[in-house]
Formats: C-alpha cells, sequence, structure tokens
C-alpha cells in the first residue's frame, strides 16, 4: 500500500494538518456561497496555480490524480447541456472541481501520520464520553491509502483488457475489480483481528 503524500517536498508539506484543513473547510463554505461562473473560474484558475508553484513534477503529479474527476465532469455537463441549464452545469463542474483539486491538494501535502493524529485529537472529546474512537481512526488512513492501490488496479485491469481485445472496458472491470478489493479488504480484516481489532490492544482494556 502506499500514501497519496506526494514525494515533492513543498513548504505546505511544513504545515500544520488542522490549519490546512481549516483552510480547507473554510475555501469550501466560500465556494458554495459563490454563484458567479466568472469568480469561480478564477478560483479554479488560483488552486491550478498552488498546483504549478512547486514545479511541474508537482503539477503533474496532481493533475494525474485527478484524472478520476473527468468522467463526472462530462456526465455533468452531458446532463446539463440535455437539459437546457448549461449554465447551472458549469457552475456545478466547476465548483466541484475546485473543491477535489483543493482536498487532493492537502492529501499531497500532509503525510499520513499527521492526518490520524489530527483525527485522534478531533475525536478525543468522544473518547472521554466513553464512545470508541478507533475504528474513526483507522478507517481514514485505510481510504487515504487504498484508494491509489485501487487507481493502479484499475488501469492494470484496463491495460490487460486493451492487449486482448479492441473494444473499451467500460463496464467490464467492475466485477474483477470488484472482487480484488474484496479480498483486499478481507485481508486487510485479518490483519486487524491479528493485531487486536480495530480498536486496538489499548482501547480494547
Amino acid at each position: 500500500m502506499i500514501s497519496l503524500t506526494s514525494p515533492v517536498e513543498t513548504r505546505a508539506h511544513r504545515w500544520p494538518a488542522g490549519l490546512k484543513l481549516g483552510a480547507l473547510c473554510l475555501a469550501s463554505t466560500g465556494l458554495f456561497m459563490v454563484r458567479d461562473i466568472p469568480i469561480l473560474g478564477a478560483a479554479a484558475v488560483a488552486v491550478l496555480a498552488l498546483y504549478a508553484a512547486p514545479g511541474p513534477a508537482f503539477l503533474r503529479a496532481g493533475l494525474r490524480s485527478l484524472r478520476v474527476v473527468l468522467p463526472f465532469v462530462v456526465v455533468l455537463l452531458a446532463w446539463h447541456a440535455i437539459s437546457g441549464d448549461m449554465w447551472m452545469g458549469l457552475l456545478i463542474t466547476l465548483r466541484m472541481v475546485t473543491l477535489i483539486a483543493l482536498a487532493n491538494l492537502v492529501t499531497m501535502t500532509t503525510g499520513l501520520e499527521d492526518m490520524v493524529d489530527l483525527v485522534r485529537r478531533l475525536t478525543a472529546p468522544l473518547r472521554r464520553l466513553g464512545l470508541p474512537t478507533g475504528v474513526l481512526e483507522i478507517a481514514i488512513p485505510l481510504v487515504i491509502r487504498f484508494t491509489p492501490v485501487l487507481v493502479a488496479r484499475a488501469e492494470t485491469l484496463a491495460e490487460a483488457w486493451r492487449a486482448r481485445s479492441r473494444r473499451r472496458p467500460g463496464w467490464r472491470l467492475i466485477l474483477p475489480l470488484t472482487l480484488q478489493a474484496l479480498d483486499d479488504a478481507d485481508h486487510v480484516g485479518e490483519a486487524l483481528r491479528a493485531r487486536g481489532g480495530a480498536l486496538g490492544p489499548q482501547q480494547q482494556e
């Protein structure tokens, strides 16, 4: 398993995780309040400039990780074009892409350990109330770590399909990708049970 954190060192890597997530929340709230396409377009360009600031390697890695958004962009624009409300389609698309790009930027510049420590601090009041927070503390890093793994598996399956057929794989990859994801989940579950379960030995006591 690998992390989504970029190996290209930037100044943002040294910023506290809480500060970056707080800024992300404020930016998300602001973008949802904006209903002006030129302003949203300017925000998207500003985010692109943030990706380009650390250098071309960081920019390429960021844009490559955002490719998964393209199918949703196509579907949204096509649907609103058919329904005759292209203005709303552009508004939603610009807002969605900008928000996802900002969240991805935070993930790329925040180490997994820092993210887990932040979640542990945020859930401390729940632990004082006697609520188990171990599941949440484990689920978040697992999602972050497995996302690039599943993307890489999908690309490998697509390449294997193209090597054997001229047709586009499309929906035919859903079943093998799902089976591989379930197999990985089974192995991870066994590893967690071997280490005391999702709560961990300390929280179980």
